[in-house]
C-alpha cells in the first residue's frame, strides 16, 4: 500500500536531509503512528504520501516511494488524490466553503461529480462523523472539534483508501481529542482504511494504534507493534514524552510486578 524503498529527500536550497535511507512498508488496513522528536521527518514522509514531495516540495531525491503502487515520481499529486485523504494540524488551512455542507462537497465539485452522487456522498460523511446536524452551519461557528470533523468528512467523501493525519488533535481539548480518535479508529474498521497518524500526544492516539514507528535525523529508528515499542520507548525515550499511564507504570515497575506489557490507557491499567 505504502511502500519505501531506501529513499532519500532533500529540499531545495537545504544542507541537511530531511528523509535519509527510509525503507518502510505500511500495509491495507493497518493504523500506524508515526511520531518523532520536532523536525525529525515526519511531515516529509507525509508530503510522499500525497505526492507533494517532488511536485510541490522540490528537491532532489534517491530511492523509491510507492503509494497504491504508483511511483511518486512519476505521478501528480492529482493523481493521488482520490485514494489519499489528508488531514492537516490545522483545520482552518483546509476549510474553503461557507458552510459544512459546502466545504464537504468542495473536493466532489472539483472531480465533477454528478450533482446526485455528490449529495450521496456528503450524506455518508455528514453521518460517518455524526454531525448531520451541522450540515448548514457556519464554518466561522464551529468549535474546533467541529472543524477538524468536517475536514474529516471532506475527506472520507473523496473516497479514499489511504489516510495521513498530521497531528489531527493538536487543536483538540482531551475529551475532543479522545472522541475524535475513537471515531477515527472506527471508521478505519468500517471502510477498510490505511490510517497514517502524525501525533507527539502519544496519550492520546497509542492505543488506537496497533504499530508504533519513530523517525529522528530523518531516519526510521524504531518500527515495531505498539507494545514492543513502548517497552523501547521507556528504557530510551529518545526525546519522545511517554503516556503519564506508561510512565506511572515504569515507575512503579508493575509490568514485572504481574509479568505482562505495559498498560497503555487507564482503563488497563
Amino acid at each position: 500500500m505504502i511502500e519505501f524503498h531506501d529513499f532519500s529527500f532533500t529540499y531545495h536550497g537545504q544542507e541537511r536531509t530531511a528523509l535519509s535511507h527510509v525503507s518502510l512498508s505500511i500495509g491495507p488496513g493497518e493504523m500506524v503512528l508515526l511520531t518523532g522528536p520536532s523536525g525529525g521527518g515526519k511531515t516529509s514522509l507525509c508530503r510522499c504520501v500525497n505526492g507533494l514531495i517532488p511536485h510541490f516540495h522540490g528537491g532532489t531525491l534517491s530511492g523509491r516511494a510507492l503509494v497504491g503502487g504508483m511511483d511518486i515520481t512519476e505521478h501528480q499529486p492529482r493523481e493521488f488524490a482520490t485514494s489519499v485523504g489528508v488531514v492537516f494540524q490545522d483545520p482552518e488551512n483546509q476549510l474553503v466553503g461557507t458552510d459544512v455542507e459546502r466545504d464537504i462537497a468542495f473536493g466532489l465539485e472539483n472531480l465533477g461529480l454528478p450533482p446526485d452522487v455528490m449529495a450521496q456522498r456528503v450524506d455518508q460523511s455528514l453521518a460517518a462523523l455524526g454531525i448531520t446536524a451541522l450540515r448548514r452551519n457556519a464554518i466561522w461557528g464551529l468549535s474546533g472539534g467541529e472543524k477538524q470533523k468536517t475536514v474529516l468528512a471532506g475527506a472520507l467523501a473523496m473516497r479514499p483508501s489511504i489516510l495521513v493525519l498530521d497531528e489531527p488533535t493538536s487543536e483538540l481539548d482531551p475529551l475532543s481529542a479522545r472522541i475524535f480518535m475513537h471515531t477515527l479508529s472506527r471508521l478505519r474498521e468500517e471502510l477498510q482504511l490505511t490510517v497514517l497518524l502524525v501525533e507527539h500526544r502519544l496519550e492520546r492516539c497509542i492505543e488506537y494504534c496497533s504499530r508504533v514507528v519513530v523517525m529522528d535525523e530523518g531516519q526510521v529508528v524504531e518500527d515495531g507493534d505498539t507494545r514492543s515499542v513502548v517497552d523501547r520507548l521507556v528504557a530510551k525515550p529518545r526525546g519522545i514524552g511517554i503516556p503519564p499511564v506508561v510512565a506511572l507504570a515504569a515507575a512503579f515497575r508493575l509490568g514485572q510486578i504481574w509479568h505482562g506489557p505495559m498498560p497503555l490507557s487507564v482503563e488497563e491499567a
